[in-house]
């Protein structure tokens, strides 16, 4: 399969992908959430692939939404704000429900929606100064798709500190807050990429698919249709046709 947005390598049982707009420190428009979908989705049913590493190529793994993406949100109708946040959900969704488990490697900026990406890995390894923000309250937004993600790998109590407040936070927060797993130099969170990947390589596919929905199962997040997904997404449809966040994101574009 061909990306633009996205460039992968396969090494015997390992794939990685690394998003590829470094122009815009990896930033998100429909073209790389269509096209990261499709390739979690190709990648989990291929019998080969044992494990995803997901990282980011340039200064920052994702800031977020595109500032060009974001302009034409502004102008669209709330149906076609509604199939977008659906296509934003559904993204998250394929990442936490792959069968393959999914490790990211992370550096300089985790902004926005970038969080949700990471919230719906199984292993997420962070640069010692990487900065994290849910910065959509400052936009008259929610970080509305991503919540069920973050929330449930992060709790309640991460969400009234970070999503509430919007303000940046760092690496070592972020371990805090469960939101990665390890911190450590380029060097070090490579070096345990390498054993993460290594473990999941000597265990049976079968048996890390069949613990994967155990563990969902058992967390009572199991169910790929559950009705949170709708409603996140019609929420934030209905905030980005909002007088509020209208005037905010003019704002913040022009600056």
């Amino acid at each position: 399969m061909e990306f633009t947005t996205l460039q992968i390598g396969i090494e015997k049982n390992v794939a990685r992908i690394a998003l590829n707009r470094p122009e815009v420190r990896n930033a998100m428009n429909v073209k790389m959430i269509h096209e990261l979908t499709e390739a979690i989705d190709w990648l989990d049913t291929r019998d080969d692939i044992h494990v995803i590493e997901l990282c980011g190529n340039g200064k920052s793994f994702c800031a977020g939404a595109d500032l060009n993406y974001m302009k034409d949100i502004a102008k669209n109708s709330y149906l076609e704000n509604l199939t977008d946040a659906r296509n934003l959900s559904k993204l998250f969704q394929t990442i936490y429900f792959c069968n393959t488990p999914v490790i990211a490697l992370v550096h300089g900026h985790v902004i926005g929606g970038g969080n949700g990406i990471i919230a719906a890995c199984d292993i997420v390894l962070a640069e010692n100064d990487t900065v994290f923000a849910f910065s959509e309250v400052k936009l008259g937004l929610t970080p509305a798709t991503i919540s069920p993600f973050v929330i449930a790998r992060c709790g309640e109590t991460m969400a009234h500190d970070t999503m509430l407040s919007g303000r940046k936070f760092t690496a070592q927060e972020a371990l805090k807050f469960n939101l990665v797993n390890y911190i450590g130099t380029m060097e070090e969170i490579n070096k345990r990429l390498d054993f993460y990947t290594e473990q999941y390589l000597s265990a049976s596919p079968a048996a890390i698919r069949d613990c994967k929905q155990l563990i969902r199962g058992v967390c009572g997040h199991g169910d790929p249709y559950s009705e949170v997904f709708d409603m996140t997404s019609a929420l934030i449809a209905n905030e980005r046709m909002g007088k509020d966040a209208q005037e905010r994101m003019k704002k913040f574009l022009e600056k």
